[in-house]
């Protein structure tokens, strides 16, 4: 893939997947914006490993769960780099994946689940709003929402996380419907438990075995894997494809 003249932003992307999706990215040619809520170390390093694979990359500080950060996120790369010909929203509220310490549904109450929807939904809302006119002047752009395969099956029931996720998607698919007409393609990148990540370091062995024997491929994914679908669908392979969700879980979820 040649990504040579295409700006990046993607969110949450000083570790972890992002981090994985903004190397994949770079390799190509692309050139990154990096964001980070915290860890300005995380982020440095980022852009100095896009760099180092012939991308161009810089870092921006912003909570994308804050309509105001967020828009000024948009402005900010805007004003560095020209464009914004690719948005992924990998950023999500933090959640700890931990099957033996995850609150059930009566012990929740709806501010866990509006946590989760700033954290997912809102963020993407006001990033989505955001970079339309920027697409749209171009007539081209592409938009990939990272979700979860939780939405399909959730053999583990994170009732605010994937709620959250599920709302995502059916977002997701609107958006898709009505940024259509104007060249801007819409989709979604479901993966599976992806690990190692922060989210997913209290995962344990019984459960990551559990999963590996139910899945068709025989392992768990790592954030690299999650990277080239993305890298797919923000592509001119996928110039036809909008509305979708990928699945990134060898195979255990199958639609």
């Amino acid at each position: 893939m040649d990504f040579r003249g295409k700006v990046a932003l993607i969110t949450g992307s000083s570790r972890g997947i992002g981090a994985s999706i903004a190397k994949a990215f770079a390799n190509e040619g692309a050139a990154i914006a990096i964001n980070y809520v915290k860890n300005e170390s995380a982020a440095l390093d980022t852009v100095e490993n896009c760099e180092k694979v012939g991308g161009i990359a810089s870092s921006f500080k912003a909570d994308v769960t804050n309509p105001a950060e967020a828009k000024l996120l948009v402005e900010s790369v805007q004003s560095e780099f020209g464009k914004i010909d690719i948005l992924v929203n990998n950023a999500f509220r933090s959640y700890d994946f931990d099957p033996e310490q995850r609150k059930m549904f009566w012990d929740l109450n709806w501010d866990h689940y509006q946590s989760q929807l700033e954290g997912s939904l809102l963020s993407t809302h006001t990033l989505c709003k955001a970079v339309l006119p920027l697409m749209q002047r171009r007539a081209k752009g592409s938009i990939i929402n990272i979700t979860t395969d939780l939405i399909a099956k959730p053999s583990i029931p994170y009732h605010d996380y994937t709620t959250a996720k599920s709302a995502l998607t059916g977002f997701s698919k609107n958006l898709a419907v009505e940024l259509g007409p104007f060249g801007i393609r819409v989709n979604c990148v479901a993966p599976g438990l992806v690990y190692p990540t922060d989210a997913s370091k209290n995962t344990k062995e019984n459960v990551k075995e559990l999963i590996i024997g139910q899945t068709p491929l025989r392992r768990i994914a790592n954030p690299k894997d999650v990277a080239g679908p993305v890298l797919f669908l923000a592509s001119e392979w996928s110039e036809f494809i909008t509305g979708q969700t990928i699945y990134v879980d060898g195979g255990l979820v199958m639609e």
